[in-house]
């Protein structure tokens, strides 16, 4: 026990009897007089003998893995938590804290479906660290902060941020002259990360991540969290004793089958075991936790097949942690995401804890499939048809929802979606690596110049290409999921491994949004347009023959009924047509070099095509709100090279029905309002 959170040495030490403060798995006892705000820590003593998994050692003053509050940041050092010997002045301590003294007002979860979801992956620090943020300065980069950038979220159009991860994590975990920004180096699953808040009191830390989840809250906006359950900031076998390892090593890890060693799925350095049964509960009550006392709406569980594998490292068939959240009452209406493959090769999309229903996946194929076919990749029209008409090659269920599909383009991992047009290779050389880390393979095109250029030809691709890849996203079945920044064009200059730069290589540039309000507004159009149609919140899969009154598709390529499924064919086209509403939609895609005629199909009852979308043409005719879509006059329609286009069938001016016409009010209400 510590009378302040950077004592150097505690004020008082409590031994433990075994005899009287033990129960089998279960140490305890009774402090008199102890309340909020203490400050404490473990040490534990047992057998140092990593050739048998025990690395119990003494020396070491061990972080609770269940406390809610947490010490001694300003002192603390990853270095001497590796090194042997006492720590005890540079170690991390448990704060006690009283959770049930915030005011949640009657806050209540929006529990929006995933076929209305518009998911927006922030860094909290990143979204508004940078001075051009025109946040509070004291706020910047923290939760305070995001709940001043709210308006920008809602007239984005989002429906939920995705936080990469804010559990407490180790910003010393990264080479020397870096910091570990992303987060990805857990600590402690119950603490939000004290470097996100405006305050260094444990206690309203919480009350702060809370302030910004009531603020989403009201605003309409869910929370998601970027969860990292497949391992811990302590590394590998010769990185620090923070806590988990001290407590019980060959617990809380996967450990190669004579225990000598950890396993490592993660690329990270251990496995955590989650098929442990003490294990498990310390995932769950963190997950309730979050779901409970912090009113977060769901989780995104990274690398999250390492959580299929069992206490020697083989795949389970029925994993008890996953099938523990499946089946736990107080994360029913919570959305659960998997990035449902590891660091060694388990890919699981599509087959994520035997194909059941509960789970959304990020799915992968989708990223790289319509990479590929914007980049002009051959083989790749049959595969992104697949992907933007909900992945049913990979979803194999009939009676599946098809927006558990979580669609992106890119993710915090990786290129940004300006650098993915800009640059052919990856240029990590700011990571201190030799450019070693990082992917190799970004299916990504410079459009002709490697970096920034001032060739407007090549600019004016690069636009383009920018535009086609957030059409394809956002009119796709399944649930979109942008990255922060790509609506106004956020680089890294290349880098696509940046979780070591705490800098304004990673932060959101503010000025971005008038440099690029072009593109700022075509996304925003494009996200209304996924909300508003019921063809991209259908709950069913749309399908070639329809007899049960869901949408239908009809798949053509240049000309009508003849679509190209042709190895080197790079063009795609396809009808989309529901009932509800009497939307009818054709889509045309080109990753051709040269402009094309597309036929197109022809209308009944009045009704013509209407331009709703050309991603060649400049602002304010790359979209048009669905009242102004100019009419086509023509029996096709002119594809400019590496385009996408989108008509939309409407009635023309005197065949619209009458005011006060019940069923004109209906259609109306979702196209027009």
């Amino acid at each position: 026990m510590f009378d302040t959170p950077d004592a150097p040495y505690p004020r008082r030490v409590i031994a433990l009897d075994p005899k009287r403060n033990r129960s089998f798995h279960f140490w305890h006892c009774f402090v008199e007089g102890l309340g909020a705000g203490q400050i404490y820590a473990y040490r534990v003593y047992g057998k140092f003998e990593p050739k048998e998994g025990l690395r119990f050692d003494g020396t070491k003053v061990l972080l609770d893995p269940y406390a809610l509050g947490i010490a001694n940041w300003d002192n603390y050092s990853r270095r001497a938590a590796s090194l042997p010997g006492d720590n005890c002045a540079q170690a991390l301590r448990g704060v006690v804290i009283d959770p049930d003294v915030y005011d949640w007002d009657g806050d209540k979860h929006p529990r929006i479906p995933y076929a209305e979801s518009i998911i927006y992956e922030m860094h909290v620090k990143g979204f508004t660290k940078s001075p051009s943020s025109g946040v509070t300065p004291e706020r910047r980069g923290t939760f305070a902060g995001v709940i001043e950038k709210i308006p920008y979220l809602k007239e984005l159009g989002i429906t939920a941020v995705e936080l990469l991860p804010v559990h407490t994590f180790d910003e010393q975990d990264a080479p020397l002259g870096l910091h570990n920004y992303w987060g990805y180096s857990t600590v402690n699953f119950f603490v939000p990360h004290v470097g996100y808040s405006s305050t260094k009191n444990p206690a309203l830390v919480l009350d702060e991540f809370r302030d910004m989840v009531k603020a989403l809250h009201a605003a309409g906006i869910e929370v998601i969290l970027d969860v990292v359950y497949n391992h811990t900031a302590e590394g590998t076998d010769e990185g620090p004793t923070i806590s988990y390892r001290g407590f019980s090593n060959d617990t809380y890890y996967i450990l190669d089958p004579d225990k000598k060693t950890s396993l490592n799925f993660s690329g990270c350095g251990n496995s955590f075991n989650g098929n442990h049964p003490i294990v498990n509960n310390i995932i769950m009550d963190s997950l309730r936790y979050w779901a409970t006392e912090m009113h977060v709406d769901g989780f995104r569980f990274d690398l999250a097949s390492v959580l299929m594998r069992d206490l020697h490292g083989n795949v389970m068939e029925r994993p008890y942690v996953l099938w523990s959240m499946e089946c736990d009452s107080g994360l029913a209406g919570a959305k659960l995401i998997a990035e449902a493959w590891d660091a060694v090769g388990l890919y699981s999309v599509g087959w994520f804890i035997n194909r059941q229903d509960y789970f959304a996946e990020w799915n992968g194929p989708f990223r790289d499939d319509v990479r590929r076919f914007v980049t002009g990749g051959s083989d790749t029209v049959r595969h992104v048809a697949a992907r933007m008409l909900g992945s049913s090659d990979i979803y194999v269920k009939p009676d599946r929802d098809p927006n558990r599909s979580i669609n992106f383009v890119t993710c915090h991992d990786g290129f940004t979606l300006n650098d993915l047009v800009s640059y052919n290779y990856k240029h990590n050389e700011a990571n201190l690596e030799d450019s070693r880390d990082g992917a190799n393979d970004n299916i990504s095109w410079n459009c002709g110049i490697e970096g920034p250029t001032a060739d407007a030809v090549v600019e004016k691709l690069r636009l383009r290409q920018i535009k086609n890849l957030f059409t394809i996203l956002m009119l796709s079945q399944g649930t979109p999921m942008m990255t922060m920044g790509d609506e106004v064009r956020r680089t890294q200059h290349g880098n696509n491994n940046a979780y070591g730069h705490d800098s304004e290589l990673s932060w959101f540039d503010w000025t971005l949004c008038d440099e690029n309000k072009d593109l700022l507004r075509f996304v925003q159009k494009l996200v209304r347009y996924s909300e508003s149609f019921a063809l991209f919140s259908t709950h069913t899969v749309i399908s070639v023959a329809s007899n049960n009154g869901d949408a239908t598709v009809f798949w053509h390529g240049t000309k009508l009924n003849q679509p190209d499924w042709g190895e080197n064919s790079h063009t795609l086209a396809f009808t989309l047509q529901h009932p509800r509403g009497r939307e009818r939609m054709h889509f045309m895609l080109s990753s051709y070099w040269e402009s094309l005629k597309f036929d197109l199909p022809p209308n009944e009852n009045g009704h013509r095509w209407h331009v709703l979308i050309d991603t060649s043409c400049e602002s304010p005719n790359d979209i048009y709100d669905v009242l102004d879509a100019p009419m086509v006059m023509t029996k096709s329609y002119e594809v400019t090279a590496r385009s996408v286009v989108i008509v939309l069938e409407k009635p023309t001016g005197e065949q619209l029905p009458p005011e006060g016409d019940e069923e004109a009010d209906v259609y109306n209400a979702k196209w027009f309002l």
